[in-house]
């Protein structure tokens, strides 16, 4: 019941509808595209009118669906209209274009059971459960607060308030499920709402996990988290600055303006059938020893105003620095500090990418053997040759079969850095949307350094070790980097090596 009015995963005249001007095909409101994407592979395979299961990772059957419609949707003209812009620095237009099968199927829905969580069974509750509770306690207006971050003081201040204002409770409703890369996992999250819980007064708030999949579409989610929220029985819902803002675009600029969400939501308040609390940015007045709203500090020019950004905060754990008492709990800061020790304690991955006979192995067993001199940490080196008889002795060179090897790669050097160690991997690595996938996979655990070894084509045939390029030229060889296929050079990698006249030791 979270996405009523749906009743399944969006026809594809509803889906033009949503995608175009945010209205299913009879006209109600609905800003965001639900749907069943699939591989062209299985496209094939199903016919209009038939029934398929659909399934959890263990292969638990959760319901089953009538697919009515089945179609190729353009998706630059969904990202262009629900994100705003069809740029792959967008998490969302990312996982779109790379990682969203290419067939839409749209039609009803039929449950059979909820699919099963272990963790925090007490916090999660249906739409109907939530509504219960909150007629049994009393409730007549409830204001949702909608978080994918920890919650520090100023948020507490902030819900405080705006409960006060509207006169109702309070319903945090943090969000278990994708949200942005390098968010804090969702385990740490509600560990530390839960020890933030007993700073309110008692039974004025409660707190319910969302298990939902972030778009980070900005306005658009903010209606669409409006109308959840509405389903799960809340009168009031806090729109924040930037609510569900990505971060930045390729050029470097915000991708949605700090209010475009709150008037989006402003537009469509009576629709939704959920007021408004807009979200007042907090910052801490050092005289007054209290957090106050920005905007309504009169005597500004007279007293200290202290804040820190989620970016700062970062940096602060990163370092192992000090984290103030008037900026966080700390119970809170505790919890974040378990999963986020600083880089000193934290594994990292060193990903090696150029073309062949870029002197990427020789380089990277150089420094394989210097971290090893400097100890307290394990080392792996994976290497080309070494993955391939290991991990990969099935694969070819296709352009497929080399995503896998990188992939791969990835996942076991991720395993390593979770796990503290280093991990020193040097593939090709063509391919620019692979290696992000790879960075992805590993700065959810430590840091990813890219090292891109400028070596030119001309020089890397000229050395020729394997004689790999003669037989590439001849022929011999089919899809070969940088001669019969693309290398698609890093733009921003953390480190660029010249290997001409240079020697090992001094590029290790």
């Amino acid at each position: 019941g979270g996405f009523n009015p749906l009743k399944g995963f969006l026809t594809e005249a509803d889906y033009d509808g949503v995608v175009e001007n945010m209205r299913l095909a009879d006209g109600a409101l609905w800003p965001m595209p639900i749907n069943l994407d699939v591989s062209e592979a299985f496209a094939e395979t199903v016919e209009i009118g038939q029934d398929i299961a659909l399934r959890d990772q263990e292969g638990v059957i959760l319901a089953t669906m009538t697919v009515t419609d089945k179609w190729v949707p353009n998706k630059s003209r969904e990202a262009e209209k629900v994100f705003g812009a069809d740029d792959l620095a967008h998490p969302a237009v990312n996982y779109l274009h790379n990682t969203a099968g290419k067939v839409y199927l749209g039609g009803p829905v039929t449950g059979i059971q909820q699919p099963v969580h272990y963790d925090f069974k007490a916090r999660r509750d249906t739409p109907n459960e939530l509504r219960a509770y909150f007629r049994k306690l009393g409730w007549r207006k409830v204001v949702a607060f909608q978080t994918r971050n920890p919650l520090h003081r100023a948020h507490q201040e902030l819900t405080f308030r705006a409960a006060r204002e509207a006169q109702a409770n309070l319903l945090i409703h943090p969000v278990v499920g994708m949200t942005k890369p390098g968010d804090v996992d969702h385990f740490t999250r509600v560990r530390c709402y839960e020890a933030v819980l007993d700073k309110y007064p008692q039974s004025t708030t409660t707190m319910s996990l969302l298990n939902l999949a972030m778009r980070m579409a900005g306005p658009r989610e903010a209606v669409w988290h409006g109308l959840i929220r509405r389903n799960h029985g809340c009168t009031h819902f806090i729109v924040g600055r930037d609510h569900a803002g990505p971060g930045k675009n390729s050029a470097g600029e915000d991708f949605y303006g700090p209010y475009d969400a709150q008037d989006l939501f402003r537009e469509h308040q009576e629709e939704i059938g959920i007021e408004m609390v807009d979200f007042k940015h907090m910052v801490y007045v050092q005289e007054r020893a209290q957090y106050e709203p920005n905007d309504e500090i009169e005597d500004r020019d007279n007293v200290t105003i202290l804040n820190i950004s989620g970016t700062e905060l970062r940096r602060r754990l990163r370092e192992g620095l000090e984290i103030p008492e008037w900026f966080s709990f700390p119970e809170v800061v505790t919890e974040l500090r378990r999963t986020s020790p600083p880089r000193s304690k934290q594994g990292f991955t060193v990903f090696f990418t150029g073309l062949s006979g870029s002197g990427k192995s020789t380089i990277a067993n150089a420094l394989m053997v210097k971290l090893m001199e400097m100890g307290g940490r394990p080392v792996t080196l994976l290497d080309g040759d070494v993955v391939r008889k290991h991990l990969s002795s099935e694969l070819g060179f296709s352009k497929e079969h080399r995503d896998i090897n990188i992939k791969r790669i990835g996942y076991v050097a991720s395993e390593i850095t979770k796990n503290g160690g280093i991990a020193i991997c040097a593939p090709i690595a063509p391919y620019t949307a692979t290696r992000r996938a790879v960075r992805e996979m590993i700065e959810a655990y430590g840091a990813f350094i890219e090292v891109h070894v400028a070596t030119s084509i001309e020089e890397c045939e000229r050395r020729d070790r394997k004689g790999l390029y003669k037989l590439a030229r001849e022929g011999k060889i089919k899809e070969f980097t940088g001669i019969s296929d693309p290398y698609e050079t890093p733009v921003n990698a953390e480190i660029v090596v010249e290997t001409e006249n240079v020697d090992v030791d001094n590029c290790a």
